[in-house]
């Protein structure tokens, strides 16, 4: 397991009161895809889940959370509401388990 850098996984939520448009107008104004995610920062997976939102993995070195943070504190806050859970991959202990 590599020790060097941490998974973090933000959950943007869509506000049920905006609609896509605006949703996009309040994200490019916020410049949100130059700043989102940051240099060297690495997208693990980005998936949108229908009616909820979307689901963002990122892996970087853990002196990049604040960069991090403040990249969807400036870029996101507004369109979305934001979760954010530190995550580590469980796929291949999981497949030990059940001998798949």
């Amino acid at each position: 397991m590599e020790t060097d850098k941490m998974t973090l996984t933000y959950l943007l939520k869509h506000q049920q009161h905006r609609n896509l448009d605006s949703i996009t107008e309040i994200m490019n104004s916020n410049n949100f895809w130059e700043i989102f995610p940051p240099e060297n920062v690495e997208v693990l997976s980005w998936k949108v889940l229908i009616g909820l939102g979307h689901l963002v993995t990122l892996k970087f070195p853990p002196s990049q959370l604040r960069e991090v943070n403040l990249s969807i504190e400036k870029g996101a806050w507004g369109a979305f509401d934001t979760e954010a859970y530190s995550t580590y991959d469980y796929l291949d202990i999981w497949k030990e388990k059940v001998k798949r």
